[in-house]
């Protein structure tokens, strides 16, 4: 089998590449500069590792369902996977998936098959760096053809904002990892239907406030007791307030009393428990109608103010303001004259006919 290469085995026996145990169900393919899925996995495995190779695509049947009834954890981490073709995963009794440290391009959200899947776990650490791949892996959640998962691993991805409605046809999801991206908001993501949901990791991203929406979700979901908040840029402002109450009052969050304030600069480090009314100086004036009644007096002041200089600079001007008015005087009755001359002249049948024979 040696000399025939990765492709060839003996009949319920181990590709040549790889390193087999029949009493574990393993098939281990590491590091060994596979190009493609051997197509000769032997029937009995359950566990099977292909990581660590030049492996760029996953094309439609790479793993034959008839020819792997019992495979149940599948480890493609550290490829080189860009594709994720239609139909590639199909496979009934898919419990784990690991795909993460691959530089996916394009993710097939009918990879599973057209009937759903079985799968539990899916770790994706990594591996949503290209923006249309989050969006088919949006697409392919909100489907639900994987209304059985429990553990959605997102972690390492540099993301900014996630698709809206993105985890709502999960109802079995216990664990989300969201760590160490660059998440900066989640007033777009709904956590409502997550019924199940018991750990939620956001720590090392870049929030910088959690808005009263977001918590009231926090609070309505009843099996959710470990949030990580730990390492984000919390932003101390007057937007603050609510998360400062809810986390005073709440046991879902691990580690709370190490989350510090990353800005304003006198905020800077400051425990997120200790803080206190007074150091965000946050009053907040109920009385509009007085707010308006004061600016309209200001208004008033302001334009009285304008008018009284304009009036003292007249004063200052008043000779040449009072010089030029003569000249305008002067100017206009001239110009008056010269219109009245003329209409007297067209008024005098004789003055007219006299004008004529000269101009003749």
């Amino acid at each position: 089998p040696v000399l025939l290469g990765c492709g060839s085995a003996q009949p319920g026996g181990c590709p040549s590449l790889c390193e087999c145990s029949e009493p574990a169900k393993t098939v281990k393919c590491v590091n060994r500069n596979l190009t493609a899925v051997p197509p000769d996995l032997p029937t009995y495995v359950r566990s099977l590792f292909i990581t660590g190779n030049p492996l760029t695509d996953l094309p439609a049947g790479a793993f034959l369902a008839q020819r792997l009834p019992d495979l149940a954890s599948l480890n493609l981490s550290g490829n080189h996977l860009q594709t994720v073709e239609a139909g590639s995963l199909a496979l009934p009794a898919l419990r784990q998936l690991d795909l993460s440290g691959n530089a996916l391009v394009s993710f097939s959200p009918q990879a599973f098959g057209e009937g759903g899947s079985p799968l539990e776990e899916l770790a994706l650490r990594g591996a949503l760096r290209d923006h249309g791949v989050l969006l088919s892996l949006a697409a392919l959640l909100q489907s639900g053809a994987l209304r059985n998962l429990s553990r959605l691993e997102l972690a390492d991805n540099g993301l900014l904002l996630l698709p809206a409605g993105m985890f709502t046809a999960l109802p079995a999801l216990r664990q989300l990892d969201l760590s160490n991206n660059s998440l900066v908001g989640l007033r777009n993501v709904s956590f409502q239907g997550l019924g199940q949901l018991q750990s939620l990791n956001l720590s090392d991203n870049s929030l910088g406030v959690l808005w009263n929406s977001t918590l009231a979700q926090f609070r309505s979901l009843p099996a959710l007791r470990h949030i990580v908040l730990g390492h984000n840029t919390w932003v101390c402002d007057c937007a603050i307030e609510d998360l400062v109450a809810w986390l005073k009052e709440s046991d879902q969050v691990e580690g709370k009393e190490a989350l510090t304030c990353a800005s304003p600069d006198k905020m800077l480090g400051k425990a997120l428990l200790k803080i206190n009314g007074s150091d965000l100086n946050c009053s907040v004036p109920t009385d509009l109608p007085s707010q308006l009644q004061t600016s309209y007096v200001f208004l008033g002041i302001v334009l009285a103010l304008i008018g009284a200089i304009f009036l003292l600079v007249l004063y200052l001007n008043r000779k040449g303001i009072k010089k030029w008015m003569h000249n305008i005087r002067d100017a206009c009755r001239d110009h008056m004259e010269g219109y009245h001359y003329r209409y007297e002249i067209n008024a005098d049948p004789r003055l007219t006919n006299l004008s004529s024979n000269s101009d003749v």
